[in-house]
């Protein structure tokens, strides 16, 4: 059966997964040490199982998009739910990092599926300022990942050992299955033909929108700083600071909660023009990265970087919450490829930038931390500079 009536349980199910992509990101986190020991590889080599998953989660939303508007949302999500767990318990129950890269790339696969597909669900459903409020509301939604996932996982980790984290997502996958099965059904009344000329033609239609291109990069920009913390903050705080896996957790779990407070801050100010706000955020965005370098140099603390990293994080978080409503708001004729392309290219950017930023500096201090929140931010103020140079006529009227 379809039905684009909207149906509330179903709707609290669909923002109930919008999280699954941060928990199969964070919730391992402080265990990223452990596990290293455990499969007898180095600090980058189990990062790599993170970077593997944005990878994976970033290309499969290009083209899932296109998938979904043709065939459908409900069956491609149940699906996707049920092989997810499968994943997990294949990494939970191996020694082979080789493997675990595998099944990372699985996850990716899957969880592009499901994300994807209830982002288009709203679509489906919603209309108008409705529509643009449950938009804004996905990222403080979203963000529910970062913030819970570590703390569970820290003390996962610290009873049982860095495989239950799996365990617990499999346990969770095949929950929300479930749920699924009972609750919801098909919204997309009038699938798109599976045309391969006009699919291109959309995504190019897309792409060279400027506001929309350089929207990605934006997105990208600032959830790297996240991802950057993500790939070292566990290294610098058990290592460097000497603190438990469980302390790790709780920071990632504070973090978390300044991440979607940048997007409660980005949501009450969803009216006021786009460049000017952000240009404040920016600003002010570098000024704390500049008081973190000094802070640093004389003398690191787990309170002073976690203190800095808060307020970077947040915005980060405003700065995301606005250039995703942004930009998913503009195509609503083919919300599966925008949703795809918006989550596709941003995880892709997020994963090539965070891994190579965390190569270049290492997982050391807080210093380190503070000198990759400075590049990433060079970055952002580049991009909104270009977004203001390309033509204020062109530009400034659809933003």
């Amino acid at each position: 059966m379809t039905s684009q009536k909207p149906r509330p349980i179903a709707t609290y199910l669909a923002l109930s997964m919008i999280p699954l992509s941060g928990f199969a990101t964070d919730i391992y986190l402080p265990s990223l040490p452990e596990m290293g020991t455990a499969l007898h590889a180095s600090s980058l080599e189990v990062q790599l199982t993170l970077s593997i998953f944005l990878i994976s989660y970033g290309v499969s939303q290009l083209f899932i998009g296109a998938i979904l508007d043709s065939f459908g949302r409900y069956k491609l999500g149940v699906i996707s739910l049920i092989l997810f767990s499968f994943s997990c318990i294949v990494i939970a129950t191996t020694k082979n990092i080789h493997l675990i890269y595998l099944m990372r790339a699985m996850h990716g696969l899957t969880v592009a599926a499901i994300v994807v597909a209830k982002r288009a669900y709203f679509v489906d459903v919603y209309q108008g300022s409705e529509l643009k409020s449950y938009l804004s509301i996905f990222t403080i939604i979203w963000s529910a990942g970062p913030i819970i996932a570590p703390f569970i996982g820290g003390y996962l980790q610290d009873a049982f050992g860095w495989n239950f984290n799996f365990y617990f997502l499999a346990g969770m996958a095949i929950i929300l299955a479930a749920l699924e099965i009972v609750f919801s059904r098909e919204t997309l009344v009038n699938p798109a033909e599976f045309d391969l000329r006009k699919i291109l033609r959309r995504y190019y239609s897309m792409l060279t929108t400027p506001t929309f291109t350089i929207g990605l990069l934006m997105l990208g920009f600032s959830y790297s700083m996240v991802m950057v913390y993500n790939l070292t903050g566990p290294f610098i705080i058990q290592h460097h600071l000497n603190s438990s896996a469980i302390v790790a957790g709780y920071c990632s779990l504070i973090l978390g909660f300044a991440w979607m407070l940048g997007g409660f801050i980005g949501k009450a100010t969803i009216q006021k023009p786009l460049l000017k706000k952000i240009g404040l955020n920016l600003t002010l965005q570098a000024l704390l990265i500049a008081g973190m370098i000094v802070c640093m140099k004389l003398g690191e603390t787990l309170y002073s970087l976690v203190f800095f990293a808060f307020l970077v994080h947040t915005c980060a978080g405003y700065t995301f919450n606005n250039y995703f409503t942004a930009n998913l708001s503009q195509f609503p004729e083919n919300a599966g490829i925008a949703s795809g392309l918006v989550g596709g290219v941003t995880f892709i950017i997020v994963s090539f930038l965070s891994y190579t930023v965390a190569s270049l500096i290492p997982a050391k201090d807080g210093l380190n931390l503070s000198l990759s929140y400075l590049l990433l931010a060079i970055f952002s103020v580049l991009g909104l500079y270009v977004l203001y140079s390309i033509g204020k006529k062109k530009l400034i009227g659809k933003i």
